[in-house]
């Protein structure tokens, strides 16, 4: 049963205040109801083959499966999942493998990755995937939640140490990611399911606008503007006011009736 809501999407990318070259890559993939952030790494512009590979991957698999559901998948499915999880797992995994092999040819993008962040609206509601740092936000009644959980060091020791607030302040290795595409021949794989409500809007973003701007910021821009293309906008430009370390890209994705 498809939800009564209508959704309306924006997304922008922008290189920031110390970088020279965008690693960062998003699309809106409208057909299939599937929205990607993904945020390279790996020197000499690898990063940004990476997270382009990445993207690619999705599209290219999202149409194969869209024009024949019956398709062979190269992984099984994991039976504890339904059909539109398995395959978005499935996408990402693939994407994953292309990213490693080209980095095991290539010697120049040896080491090469990305995160990878996506929601895909299927069924009666929508699937969050994601692997790495880059994030899924819900904003919901003046409420920002984040629906994701970074894979990165720093996350890591904050769940078995319970850091205080300056421990956190003062990591010194706070950009280090535990899993990412392209590490390994396999990735697991993060996923949720959620139901949106009439007013919802989703955040998926690079670590470039959540590593900058807080959480209260984040709300209170969505709370102030709710064009969401003027709040992509507002986001991106605190980002660089704040400082601007990384690429910046975020997706806005806003249920309305």
């Amino acid at each position: 049963m498809p939800l009564p809501y209508r959704i309306e999407v924006a997304g922008e990318t922008n290189v920031g205040r110390k970088r020279n070259h965008n690693e960062d890559n998003f699309a809106i993939m409208t057909e299939f109801g599937l929205f990607l952030v993904a945020d390279g790494m790996g020197g000499h512009a690898s990063g940004e083959v990476a997270s382009k590979m990445a993207v690619d991957a999705m599209q290219e698999f999202f149409s194969q499966t869209a024009e024949d559901p019956e398709r062979t998948w190269p992984y099984k499915m994991d039976r504890s999942k339904g059909y539109e999880e398995n395959r978005l797992i499935t996408g990402v995994k693939l994407a994953n493998l292309r990213i490693y092999e080209t980095a095991q040819r290539e010697s120049k993008k040896r080491g090469m990755g990305t995160t990878f962040v996506s929601l895909f609206t299927a069924n009666d509601g929508l699937y969050i995937a994601h692997v790495g740092d880059s994030r899924v936000y819900r904003f919901r009644a003046g409420k920002l939640e984040p629906m994701t959980e970074d894979h990165s060091l720093l996350n890591d020791y904050i769940k078995m140490k319970r850091l205080t607030a300056e421990e956190i302040a003062n990591f010194p290795h706070k950009n280090v990611i535990v899993r990412a595409l392209g590490m390994k021949d396999t990735v697991k794989v993060d996923t949720r399911f959620e139901v949106p409500q009439a007013n919802d809007t989703f955040l998926l973003c690079s670590d470039g606008l959540s590593g900058p701007v807080t959480d209260p910021e984040m709300a209170e821009i969505l709370t102030t503007h709710t064009d969401i293309k003027v709040a992509a906008a507002k986001l991106i430009e605190r980002a660089n006011e704040n400082g601007g370390p990384d690429n910046i890209t975020c997706v806005l994705i806003h249920w309305t009736q």
